[in-house]
């Protein structure tokens, strides 16, 4: 099963200590930070996967990913969500 969930990049303030935080809203709690938005991106890749196999063994439902409201330019990189294999 092919899904993609959207991600939501935060910049965190210089005194909760820099960089950037990744939420990915569909899963509660579900987040990673990193130094660069690409970073942040990469790293919350394993905490979906994460997120999703603990609600597995947990027998809880996987939510389905929203609809995407709107695809960014600026950053074609960030756009394109997370596909858990």
């Amino acid at each position: 099963m092919k899904l993609e969930y959207s991600v939501r990049i935060e910049r965190l303030a210089e005194s909760d200590g820099g960089g950037y935080l990744a939420i990915v809203p569909d899963l509660p709690g579900c987040m990673s930070d990193g130094e660069t938005p690409e970073e942040a991106l990469q790293n919350v890749q394993e905490a979906i996967a994460s997120w999703i196999e603990a609600a597995k063994a947990w027998r809880q439902e996987v939510p389905k990913p929203s609809p995407p409201l709107a695809r960014t330019t600026n950053w074609p990189s960030l756009s394109t969500g997370y596909r858990p294999e």
